[in-house]
């Protein structure tokens, strides 16, 4: 019976010490990564809206060229006459073509000899966060190098800059 007890106090394992140490360990990491992959999210969320509003844009290539006199069409217009297969996070739900007739919630292309031009409302990406296209054109959409990590309004001059 002594010999049990004696190989029971010779087996090896972990401490609570050591146990709690490899706790801490895990929980400092999860700390980190956590917030990155957030971020992540974030990044990725912002950058579909931008691929989103360059569908719109090139859509709107091939629109004007089917259609020479008009100047402006809505993206629901797009989606309707199939130039469009969907609109992605960019809004469009009317089917007129001037700017005036679509509705307030639609997003306009503009035709413009240096490029057409996209305007819409605030789009939410990721929670409360918002990307905003105000005459923006395919190359300052292409430029913009921000991600998302907040408010953002891309215009027409290529640059963006925050609305918080």
């Amino acid at each position: 019976m002594f010999k049990k007890m004696k190989h029971i106090k010779n087996e090896k394992g972990l401490t609570l010490v050591e146990l709690l140490a490899v706790i801490v360990i895990l929980a400092i990491i999860a700390a980190i990564a956590v917030p990155s992959i957030g971020n992540i999210v974030d990044n990725s969320r912002y950058s579909a809206v931008k691929s989103d509003a360059v569908n719109v844009l090139n859509a709107a290539n091939i629109y004007f060229t089917d259609n020479s006199g008009e100047t402006t069409v809505s993206v629901g217009k797009l989606v309707n006459d199939k130039y469009l297969e969907s609109s992605g996070k960019i809004p469009g739900t009317s089917a007129a073509t001037s700017a005036t007739a679509a509705s307030a919630t639609d997003s306009i292309i503009t035709k413009s000899n240096d490029g057409n031009t996209l305007t819409t409302l605030a789009i939410k990406y990721s929670g409360n966060k918002t990307v905003t296209f105000n005459a923006a054109k395919l190359t300052s959409i292409n430029a913009d190098t921000n991600k998302g990590s907040g408010n953002w309004t891309i215009s027409g001059t290529g640059t963006a800059a925050t609305t918080q």
